[in-house]
This record gives structure tokens, sequence and C-alpha cells, in this order.
């Protein structure tokens, strides 16, 4: 690609642009001109339907293509292959947009992060036509529409701006466009055509999208990849408005190119002139990037879905997988060209499966991580006279430094935010480094001394890639695998659970830089050679999608995905793998990711026994611990329901045997020792501390019950401690306050009840208490220390746990690993779920398939595995019917009982007073977030 934008093109091609500042303003305007009417189209399609097309780039290519082919190709008349390009093909293409694929997501309430991933299909989709119909090479034969006037341009822009505006503002159609955008729901329940409107906004933006293309053809070069391309980073004007604005996109637009204009005259020598230079091309881009780094998010902040719980990968599949990788060593000639690139791309894709797949992230730059991988290993190399095994060495943990940097801003990003994001530092990368001749000229890549041969070459990069896999593997495994999937799942709940959700997402993203690094490294040395090409923000987008579409949480995926991605190249031939990866991402909301369909529908003597999943604990032996029962506390039915001798209060006592635990060294206040049971502190069933007669029905593979252990003094109690919260105010955005200089003051070892009707600022007190909100004045004391503004994992490891009023479970986890998410002990994480009644097969199921009782339950255990001293409740019982509700009242009063600290939100009358009568605690009354009783 050539590296121009529409500024550079129009600010060296335009015969206005002689160096004066009258003609290079009016050179400025015909560029702002084409970015503002991106911006148009851009915002009016996000608010009508709330998409952020990304494939307006590409509809752009496509319809800048069919007027070429009309009028050159086919000889019709300018007008008329105008008229039929703009008002039939063009709105036509986004009316079929609309009704096959984003209207369907719509009406299935799919967040923004899945109409982004079909709209990346959608992009991927329409490049594959392009290639297919047309070849990858430029054309550079585009009928001009408008001649070369800026202020033609500027007219038409001026006029649609104009159009929209008092459309929006004065006609019954502006009307219900804002009712869609403010709550299509209640828009569509108030007899508003919200279909009409949304297929309207698509059918607007696609013809400012072809007209945007038919002007920008004759200047730029037109190929399916580089008008795309450009389109993409004209993005910045809509940013900048936060995709609401049109006056402030438009004078965006004609403010940067005035000002790519402008600088056009200044020529500094040295490295500044350098700069300069790249500035003056690539002025869109910069703004993108400040714009998308430093500009509140826009849009919601919903992540990637949970990938399907995907089978584990037969040991059969990964020896098939290993032949194949292994015979072109055998069957090859000796040139092997195509098939060292295979390896390195799966390396690369690799690192999506991490950042993507298990920490559900849209990640768009991974294609500048991997150039820079390829761009630093030639230059240490090269310039530098290291080996290149030692550059590669050098040259990751580099990238991975960078992958960190720029991971920073964008990690409290998600889903729309962090897709702008990642998409603007790929871009910026790719303009500001590759396409540079200051960081490009005279690198040159040659392969590790003793694998200059392409099968040696070749066997280096398997050994590589299976290092990766295993790395990779391991990683989803362990603690930190299934904190990362946690945060995919809830990042909330994941958070009150522990995990350090800042750190963790640094983590991933640092780690994917390294990994893309590597195999960018790889690929370069591959091909001896370094291709700003192969590294474009495009081909980022592309391999996004086939990482998505495949199975994003599967190892197998980066294989199977190099495979298709490999041969690609500008041919007819290469855009079946384009048109097929785009086809699964543009129905992303149908099409279940491919790998992990077919690996469920292998027969069943070559899958797994239990597809990845672990086998259940032995139960933890010695002595009891404070905080959970040590026999059978519930069956653990593999049904999901509680039992009903699960956790009753005046069970035997079983004294904890030995003394206090020691203290934590991360200064977590030391858990109060409890020598009551009723359900906490020792056993919970009928029997005491002797096993349960068997019951047909009941768990078969449950352990053993312990004895209990020879009498022991009980230890002395810990130190209570006190949570409180000093004059909460809270305001939400709009002057809408949920606290009103809230005190409330928990008594340890107490239940305390909030009552109050909905809005009353019960929950919002449990977000400020746990950290998820920081109030807007007021205090949160531990013990007298003001935590105020510690994170939710902090507060959680200082002993404060919560669940929440919409279940917080994560449904890619099983039961267990939801228990275990923030590497809790295992002896602990065996009570709480045998507490809970989940100890039996039940504990091996993912929870996204369990009934709403079940969830409850997950939640409450993984909050006790932690052995809080607090517990913040919040309407645990919603959703349970009336023996799920009366087992969980016998629960909360015993650990009442035990001294745990309980504060409950409950809008059952019944078990409140149950509880409060039972554990002798206090009631409150909650009204206009203030405490009136």
């Amino acid at each position: 690609m050539t590296g121009a934008v529409p500024g550079a093109a129009y600010g060296l091609t335009h015969p206005l642009a002689h160096g004066l500042t009258y003609d290079l303003t009016l050179a400025g305007l015909a560029i702002g001109s084409a970015a503002a009417l991106t911006g148009i189209g851009l915002i009016v399609t996000y608010r009508a339907t709330g998409v952020l097309n990304l494939a307006h780039g590409a509809v752009a290519m496509v319809c800048a293509y069919l007027f070429r082919q009309f009028v050159t190709g086919w000889g019709w008349p300018l007008p008329v292959g105008a008229l039929v390009t703009l008002l039939v093909c063009a709105p036509g293409l986004g009316l079929l947009l609309d009704r096959a694929v984003f209207r369907l997501l719509a009406r299935a309430g799919a967040g923004q992060a899945r109409t982004l991933v079909a709209g990346i299909g959608v992009f991927v989709l329409l490049v594959g036509a392009a290639v297919a119909l047309w070849g990858g090479g430029a054309k550079d034969d585009a009928p001009v529409l408008l001649g070369d006037d800026p202020w033609a341009q500027l007219a038409v822009v001026v006029a649609l701006g104009c159009l929209v505006a008092a459309v929006t503002r004065w006609t019954r159609f502006g009307r219900w466009l804002r009712a869609v955008v403010d709550n299509r729901p209640l828009a569509v329940l108030s007899g508003i055509p919200a279909d009409r409107v949304a297929a309207a906004g698509w059918a607007f933006g696609s013809f400012t999208a072809g007209l945007t293309g038919v002007l920008l053809a004759p200047y730029v070069r037109l190929d399916p990849y580089g008008l795309p391309l450009l389109v993409v980073e004209v993005l910045a004007v809509a940013v900048v408005a936060r995709l609401r604005s049109l006056p402030v996109a438009v004078g965006t637009a004609l403010v940067l190119g005035v000002a790519q204009a402008q600088l056009t005259r200044l020529h500094p020598e040295g490295w500044a002139g350098d700069l300069v230079q790249a500035a003056g091309a690539n002025l869109f881009v910069l703004a993108l990037l400040v714009a998308a780094l430093a500009r509140p998010g826009v849009g919601d902040t919903d992540a990637l879905p949970p990938p399907v719980a995907a089978p584990r990968t037969p040991p059969g599949v990964w020896a098939v997988t290993g032949v194949l990788l292994l015979l072109p060593l055998g069957l090859a000639g000796g040139d092997l060209s195509t098939a060292v690139q295979l390896p390195a791309f799966a390396v690369i894709l690799l690192s999506l499966v991490l950042v993507a797949g298990r920490g559900g992230r849209i990640a768009l730059g991974q294609a500048a991580y991997a150039g820079l991988g390829a761009l630093l290993t030639g230059l240490l190399a090269g310039a530098g006279g290291l080996p290149e095994l030692v550059a590669v060495a050098v040259a990751v943990p580099c990238v991975a430094v960078f992958g960190l940097l720029t991971g920073w801003p964008a990690i409290r990003r998600r889903g729309l935010a962090l897709a702008l994001a990642t998409l603007a530092v790929g871009v910026a990368v790719s303009r500001f480094v590759f396409a540079q001749p200051y960081a490009t000229a005279g690198v040159a890549l040659d392969r590790p001394a003793g694998f200059t041969g392409d099968r040696a070459y070749y066997a280096l990069e398997l050994a590589v890639l299976a290092g990766a896999l295993l790395l990779v593997a391991a990683t989803r495994r362990g603690r930190t695998g299934r904190a990362l999937a946690a945060l995919r799942d809830h990042e909330p709940g994941a958070e009150a659970a522990g995990v350090p959700g800042t750190r963790l997402k640094l983590l991933a993203f640092t780690l994917g830089a390294a990994l893309a690094a590597l195999g960018g490294a790889l690929l370069g040395m591959g091909v001896r050679a370094f291709d700003p090409e192969a590294f474009d923000p495009v081909r980022g987008l592309l391999w996004f999608a086939a990482v998505v579409t495949l199975g994003a949480d599967t190892l197998l995926t980066p294989v199977v995905a190099a495979a298709l991605l490999t041969p690609l190249a500008p041919t007819p031939e290469a855009a079946l793998p384009l048109l097929l990866i785009g086809l699964l991402a543009t129905f992303t909301g149908r099409v279940p990711p491919l790998l992990p369909w077919l690996l469920a529908r292998l027969p069943a003597s070559v899958r797994p026994e239990d597809p990845a999943r672990p086998p259940a604990p032995v139960a933890a032996k010695g002595p009891a611990r404070p905080g959970f029962p040590t026999g059978p506390a519930a069956s653990g039915r593999a049904d999901g329901r509680a039992d009903a001798r699960t956790a009753r209060p005046g069970s035997p006592t079983e004294p904890p045997a030995g003394g206090a635990a020691p203290a934590p060294s991360t200064g977590r206040p030391a858990r109060a020792l409890r020598s009551r049971t009723g359900g906490a502190g020792g056993e919970t069933g009928p029997a005491g501390g002797r096993a349960l007669p068997h019951r047909p029905g009941a768990d078969d593979a449950r352990t053993a019950p312990t004895q209990p252990p020879a009498a022991a003094p009980a230890p002395a109690p810990a130190p209570a401690h006190t949570l409180a919260a000093h004059h909460l105010t809270l305001t939400y955005p709009g002057n809408l306050t949920a606290l009103d200089h809230l005190t409330l003051h928990l008594a340890p070892a107490h239940l305390t009840a909030l009552t109050g009707p909905n809005g009353a600022g019960k929950t919002s007190l449990f977000d400020c208490l746990a950290g998820t909100t920081r109030p807007t004045s007021g205090s949160v004391t531990l013990d007298g220390v003001d935590i105020t503004r510690l994170p939710p994992h902090a507060r959680a490891r200082l002993g404060i746990a919560r669940t929440f009023q919409q279940l917080a479970v994560f449904p890619s986890l099983t039961v267990e690993e939801n228990v275990q998410v923030d590497g809790n002990d295992p002896a602990d994480v065996e009570r709480a779920l045998r507490l809970l009644g989940l100890a039996g097969p039940v504990r091996r199921r993912p929870a996204a398939g369990l009934p709403t009782g079940a969830l409850r339950r997950v939640e409450l255990a993984r909050a006790l595995a932690a052995r809080p001293h607090t517990l913040l409740l919040d309407e645990p019982s919603a959703g349970l019917d009336a023996a799920e509700t009366a087992a969980l009242g016998r629960v909360l009063t015993a650990l009442a009982a035990d001294g745990l600290t309980v504060l409950l939100v409950e809008h059952d009358p019944d078990l409140v007073a149950a509880l409060v009568a039972g554990a002798a605690g206090t009631t409150h009354t909650v009204r206009a977030g203030r405490i009136v009783s």
C-alpha cells in the first residue's frame, strides 16, 4: 500500500496546491470535504442503528469499483454511471446489510461488540468479493466525477449536513430517530417503526460511503485494500465528534484537511523534517490516535461475548495436525517459501487467542506488533550487527514493552472504545513507522546461521510454534487463565472476587504483543524481507475476524487460520478464504464458531470423556478451617437443586483444631476465627460429624466425610472488623443523586438488612462499599482506615465479599472454576462447594447450563471461598423458589451466627424477618439515598 491518505493525495496532485496559503487552503477544503462525507455517513448510521460501521470503507471501495466498471469498463455515460452507483447500488447495499445482518442482531439484543465483529466480517467479505471480481492490483483509470474543484465537493458536504440536520430537528422521522437511539425497545412499544428508521440510516450511510469512494478513487490507489484503509483512517472525525455531533465532525474534517495541506509548506532539515513530512501526510491518523486514546469512550462497554465452551481438542486431532505440519519436510521439494510462512502466521494469530479468546478484548492492532517485531529484528541484525536469534530475543521484549505502553490507556475501555483504540494504534504504527523511509530504509532480514535452508528454518519455526502453544495452554489452564476468563465473562464480578483486572489485562496485552512480535520476526526472516503491506491494519482486521469466527478460545484455531491465510495474495483464488471468513464473521449472531462446532460433533469414541474439565478434587483432610463445614453439608446433586439438609442453625458444634491461621503477608486483616458452626464453622448436616446415609439420587461421588478431630480448646477469636460509610453522596451523570450523605456502620458479627423501594440507592451503596463505584463525596472506612480509593479487588482481599443483584457468574467456567477463580485455597473451595450443595458432579458443569437457583449458590460459594469477614448480599434470593429460599435463609443465619458480618438487601419481607429474628440482626429502611429508620 502507498501510505497516502486523501490529504496526501490532494496535497500532491491538486493543481491549486502551489505553495500559496489560499491555494493550499482550497486543497485542504477538498481533503476535509472527503473526510466530512465519511463522518456524516458514520454518524448517521450510528445514530440510527447504534452500529459503528467499520465496513464503511469497504462499501466505498465497492462503489468506486462499480462506478469504474459502469463508466470505464462498459462505456456508460458518466452521469448515468454516477446515478446508478450512488442512488441504486450504494443504498441497495446498505439496505441489504441492514436486512440480512444487522437487523437480526438488533432484534436479538446483541451488544456492540458482537455487531462490531459482524461489521468486520462485512469488511472482509466485501474485500474478498472485490478481489474475486476485479483482482488485487491497483487501478489508475477511475473516472472523475466532480473534477478538481474543491468548492463543488464542499458544497455537497454542506448540503448533506444541512439536510441531515433539518431532517433530524424538524421532522417526524427526526423524532423517531432520536427515540430509537435513546431506547429502541421503548420506541418499538410506542409504535415507532424502528426497523424503518434503521433501514433509512443504513441506506443514507452507504450513499455517503459510495460518494466518498467515487470522489476519492481518481486521486488514490484503487485496490481492495488501499481505499478501505484510507476511509478507516478518517474515522478520526467521527471519533472526535463522539459519533454524535455532525457540526463537530464536519468542522474537524475541514480543520484537519486545511492543516494537513498547510503542513506541506514546511521543510525543516534533519530528523524534524522527516517527522513533519510524516505528520503532513497522516494528520488524520494522528488525530484518530489522540481521539481514540484521549477522548472519553464512545458506545457501551461490553467485551466480546464469552466463547462457546469448546470441547478439549482430542489428542488424535493434534496428532493429525502435527503430521500435516510435518508433511512439507518430507514431500515438498527444496522450495518451501510458502510453507515457512504458516508457522509464523500461527504464532501471530496465537496472540489473538490469548487477548481476544481468553481475555475477551477486541484487539485490532496485532498487525502493528507483528510488523514491529520484524522491523526491529532487521534493524538489530543489520545495523546492530547482532546474530539473528539474538536480535529476535531483544526485539520481542522491546515490542512487549510497547504493547504495555499502548495497552495502558486502552485497558479501561471495552467493546467499541477498545476496538477504536487498538485500531488507531495499528494505523498509526503503519503510517508513521512502516511507511516511512527513515524507519525502514536499508532494512534487510536473513535467517539465523545454521537455519538458512528452507527445511532447517521450517523445522525451527515448528519448534517455536510448539513452545508458544504450550505457553498459551499453560496460561489458559492456570489461575491466570481462569481470572482472564472471569474478567471476560463478568468484569465487576471478577474484581469483586479479588481478581486484579487492570494488572491482568495489561499482562494479556503485553504477552499478546510479544507473541505477535515473535511471529512477525519469524515471518520476516522466513521471506528474507520486511514488507510493510504484510502488516497493514487491514490484515489485522482479517486476522481478528479469522480467529473469532474459527474459535477464539481454541488452540487449534491459529494453525487452521494460518493455513487459510498463508497463501493469501492479491489473486482471485485468494478470495476464497476471505469470503469464508467474511461470511462466518458477518453472520456471527447465527453461526457458531467453526472449530468448536466441529469438535463437538466428533464421534464419542474420539472425544475425551470429560472435555476440558478438571476432576473433582479430593476433600481436604486435617483440621477444619474457620468458615466451612467438614462433613457433607449438602448432597451436591447433579441437577443443581438445593438439598433440604443444607445449613440449618443449631447443628452440633465442631471447634476448629489448631491455632489461628497466620496473618497473610498481603496486608489483609486477620479473619475472625469462628467457634460456632450452625452451618459455617463446622458440620451443617443433621448428623453432626457423622456420615449421612446414602439415598438414591444423592451424590454417589461425594467424598466420605471426615470424623470430628479430637477435642481441642477453641482459640481466642481474632479482632472483629468494622466496615462503615460516612456521609456518602453519589451523583450520576444527569444530576441524578443516588446517595445523599448516607452514613452506616456495620456492627461486627451482626446481620444488617436494608429495605426500601426500587431506586432508593441500596445497590449504589453496595457499589460504594465494595469499590465498584467511587462516591462523589464521603468516605468508606475499614477499622477506621479510609479505603475509599481502593479498587474492588483490593477490598476483596481485605475481606469484603459481595454478590450482585444481577447474577455475576462466569458462564464459560465450570462451577468449581467459578468458586476458585482467584486462586482460593483448595480446602476453602471444597468446603464452600459442600456448604452450598455444589460438591457433586455439578461442580464440573459449565455455569452457563445451570438454573438460576444453582447460579445463586455458585455466586455465594465464590464469596465464601475467600473467607471474608464482611459479606454484602444484594438480593440473594432473586430467582429462587420457596425451597431454595428457605435453604438460603438457613445458610445465612448460620453464617451470621458464626460471626460473619452480613449486610443484606432483600425484597422478600418474610426472608428478611426470619433472618433478622434468627440472627438477632438489625433492619434499616433506605429512601431517596438516605437511611430513614
